[in-house]
Formats: C-alpha cells, structure tokens, sequence
C-alpha cells in the first residue's frame, strides 16, 4: 500500500532522481532507443532501482560522454513494505511477543513490476547501441530476478516507428514538443489547417 495519512513513518525513497544525462536533448538528436524489461511479476526496491542507475549512467558517462544519452528511470517506488523487527540480544526472549501483534512497522518502499514492463530506457545516437547495451547488462545486475534488454524499433522515448516517424515529420504531421512529438491530425477547423500549411 503507499504512503498516507494512515500509513506514517515511512522512510524517503532511496532513489531521488529519474531522468540523467542530456534530458533536454530534443527529439530529432538521439532516435536510438533500448529498453532493459523485466521479465518477472516482482517487487524491486528503492535501493536496487539506485543502484542500477548510477551503475547505468557512470558507464554511459564514461564510453560515451555525459552529453551523449538519456537515461530514464521507467518505474518509481510507491509500494511500503513492512518489517516485524525482533530483538536479537541475550534475554531478548523474556521482552519479545512473537507472533503476537505482528503487523510490522514500515522498513521500506518498492516498485510493484510486471512481466514486460521497461525499468529503464535509453536514447541515444544511432552509433552507440553497443554501449547502451552494455550499459544495461550492468545495471540488470543490480535487480533481483530476471530482466530482458530490447532493442526498440521506434524514434527515442515517442511511439512512432522509425520509418514512420521520418515521413510524418517531412509531411508536418509530427511537430517537435520538448523530447517528444504532437501530433497533428489532418482533420479539424480550417484555421488550423492554415496555421499548419504558413
């Protein structure tokens, strides 16, 4: 369950940051895009989701250069998992109640996965996949279960297949938004038709 007004006392996640490198790096420079997908119904903490990235992002930062990629972050932990703590030193067993009145006390927060759901994505330029690769087999070391790293056929973090995306753009109906693209439909009023075509 997350974090409420009922459920207090819980601690701050481990990982604070989501997005590294050249997040503002527009849509059209990086269209290479990989993708590390679990491959498990699981729950992967905080402290394994950080440690991923920072595994992630010094690699890339070093073969490739920290203005060189994107790296995003896919899941974020919002799921508290709780911990009956016993006492373990000498006479605890006169102190301690056992089982009785076990509900535990929040230790820590997890992210709530499924079978392929992206973890992390990467965008890039089209010359670096072996890197981005790599990039990721190292981080997928920082996770419990099993984990896939998939070579994405679409441009960088939009929807729209490569191929797609290239005679959308020439034809106008991909306008460039930031790191990702608006579409725009050839149906609608007049005036924004002749918006379009100036």
């Amino acid at each position: 369950y997350p974090k409420s007004r009922f459920c207090r006392g819980v601690p701050d996640p481990k990982i604070r940051i989501y997005d590294l490198g050249r997040k503002r790096a527009g849509v059209d420079e990086f269209p290479n895009c990989v993708h590390l997908l679990s491959d498990e119904l699981e729950q992967l903490s905080a402290e394994a989701m950080e440690a991923a990235r920072i595994c992630a992002n010094k690699y890339m930062t070093k073969h490739c250069g920290k203005d060189a990629f994107h790296l995003r972050m896919r899941v974020h932990p919002f799921h508290v998992v709780r911990i009956n703590k016993m006492l373990s030193c000498a006479g605890a067993d006169r102190l301690q109640t056992g089982m009785r009145h076990a509900f535990g006390k929040a230790q820590g927060l997890v992210a709530r996965v499924r079978i392929k759901q992206p973890l992390m994505s990467l965008r890039s330029r089209d010359g670096n996949t072996e890197k981005m690769i790599e990039a990721l087999r190292r981080a997928k070391m920082k996770f419990p279960g099993r984990q896939k790293i998939a070579q994405s056929y679409k441009w960088g973090f939009t929807k729209w297949h490569r191929d797609d995306y290239e005679k959308m753009r020439a034809d106008g109906r991909l306008v460039v938004d930031g790191i990702n693209v608006k579409y725009c439909p050839h149906k609608g009023p007049l005036s924004d038709y002749f918006v379009r075509a100036a």
